[in-house]
């Protein structure tokens, strides 16, 4: 079972994966075909779920430790997010600027990807290693569909890290609560 630093970790983990899995679920339908379409409507409504329910153990938990209670691992967090969405921009605008924004997002989606292998040790979560490996394999995996097939990149980025975001953040809800320390 995965273990993260507290409950209101697993909390604030669980809203913010299931939203973005939501969105990119939303991103997959721009072009997907109507079942897969219909597949991702329902996975966003399902992360959406999951992100309120996430929401709601950690308003329950916010008097507790997090792992962003300490100013050195806030700034850390804050320079990987930024360097994450520098890079995100730069990417988009030059895949938009040369004619292949329809790989903008398999270029986010690496990034996503990436961006968890340092979050891991900034949060004190390893698993979001694995998390991160996963996502950056639907990335190439999309590249490679998109390249080799008609189906668009988007919609395999869309499925692909929807699933992989969702099913983490239902991990993070399926954990137990932590054992208050005795005393």
């Amino acid at each position: 079972m995965i273990k993260a630093a507290s409950r209101l970790d697993s909390g604030i983990t669980a809203l913010v994966l299931g939203f973005f899995a939501m969105m990119w679920f939303s991103w997959g339908q721009a072009d997907a075909p109507r079942v897969l379409g219909t597949a991702l409507a329902v996975g966003s409504v399902v992360a959406l779920v999951v992100a309120v329910m996430g929401g709601i153990r950690a308003v329950r938990s916010r008097r507790t430790d997090g792992a962003l209670n300490e100013p050195t691992a806030r700034r850390q967090y804050g320079l990987v997010v930024g360097v994450e969405s520098g890079c995100a921009l730069v990417g988009t605008a030059v895949l938009g600027a040369t004619g292949v924004g329809a790989y903008i997002p398999v270029w986010i989606c690496a990034v996503v990807g990436l961006h968890f292998v340092p979050l891991a040790s900034v949060l004190g979560a390893p698993p979001l290693r694995w998390l991160g490996a996963v996502v950056t394999a639907v990335a190439v995996g999309a590249l490679l569909v998109g390249v080799s097939t008609g189906v668009a990149p988007g919609s395999v980025t869309g499925a692909g890290a929807g699933v992989a975001l969702l099913a983490f953040a239902g991990l993070m809800l399926a954990r137990p609560a932590p054992t208050p320390p005795a005393g």
